[in-house]
């Protein structure tokens, strides 16, 4: 009987846990525009303007073909998508929770609570807007043909897990030190404008570049979805594991750093703030 009572409660838990989870991802949906529908097309908009962008770059530079065997759209998106997904968690993770916000001094809410929501809320936002350009793109210009489907949904949730765990990090040292914490941030996330080698390919790189690159999880992911997307690309410079060790790295760090803020933190850290 009380083993049977203990396995109900855990599962009343987490069955709380998760709508808690679910509801405030929907409020943060929300909180760029009231209407969830303009959101999303916002965030398509954002990933259609940053391809064009990068489609400018590279025709005043000369480059109108793609360096892999493929699509050179798809070889666009391939990057763009990964970079986009995994800075945007980064920046929503880090700036998830304070202990000054007025969501956290509602009991039924916790910093596990607002993360989570925070994580899934761009995870939701970026696939619909990948979803999206890829099938307008399928319809209005050419099918898409992805080598092994499987193998690039892995990547994709692999930069989306690595930009969490990145989160957790400047999430942990900014009640410490916001602006510090603030600026690292926007550091990581302009440093990946290039060393995340969405611009190239990563088989080209001389060997003496490596170390500016290898780095970073990112340009492993983004070098291993090119794998899977294109038939006629092996990856040989980069590993899909580092990626994935990194980010289990980058979790402990995040959460040995916030399990002892907490321990410290108070109202009057923020108040000067």
């Amino acid at each position: 009987m009380f083993n049977q009572r203990h396995s109900r409660n855990i599962f009343e838990a987490a069955g709380k846990t998760l709508t808690l989870i679910y509801h405030q991802a929907v409020y943060n949906l929300r909180t760029d525009h009231r209407n969830a529908v303009i959101g999303l097309l916002i965030t398509i908009a954002q990933t259609m303007i940053f391809m064009a962008a990068f489609l400018v770059i590279f025709m005043v530079l000369g480059v109108r073909q793609s360096p892999i065997r493929g699509d050179f759209i798809l070889y666009i998106m391939s990057g763009i998508f990964m970079f986009m997904t995994h800075v945007k968690t980064v920046s929503a993770v880090s700036g998830s929770h304070s202990i000054s916000g007025g969501l956290i001094k509602h009991e039924p809410l916790n910093p596990a609570v607002l993360i989570a929501a925070a994580a899934i809320a761009v995870l939701y936002r970026q696939t619909i807007s990948c979803l999206a350009i890829l099938g307008l793109y399928h319809v209005l210009f050419g099918p898409i043909t992805i080598s092994q489907p499987v193998g690039a949904l892995a990547m994709y949730l692999e930069a989306w897990f690595s930009g969490v765990c990145v989160g957790l990090v400047f999430l942990g040292i900014r009640p410490w030190a916001p602006k510090a914490s603030a600026l690292m941030a926007t550091a990581y996330q302009r440093i990946n404008m290039f060393a995340s080698g969405k611009m190239f390919v990563a088989n080209v790189l001389p060997n003496f570049m490596l170390p500016w690159f290898i780095w970073n999880p990112l340009f492993h992911i983004i070098d291993q979805m090119r794998g899977f997307l294109f038939t006629n690309y092996t990856p040989q410079k980069t590993d899909p594991y580092y990626a994935i060790w990194f980010s289990l790295g980058a979790m402990m760090v995040g959460l040995l750093i916030n399990f002892s803020t907490r321990k410290h933190e108070s109202l009057s850290w923020s108040a000067g703030h």
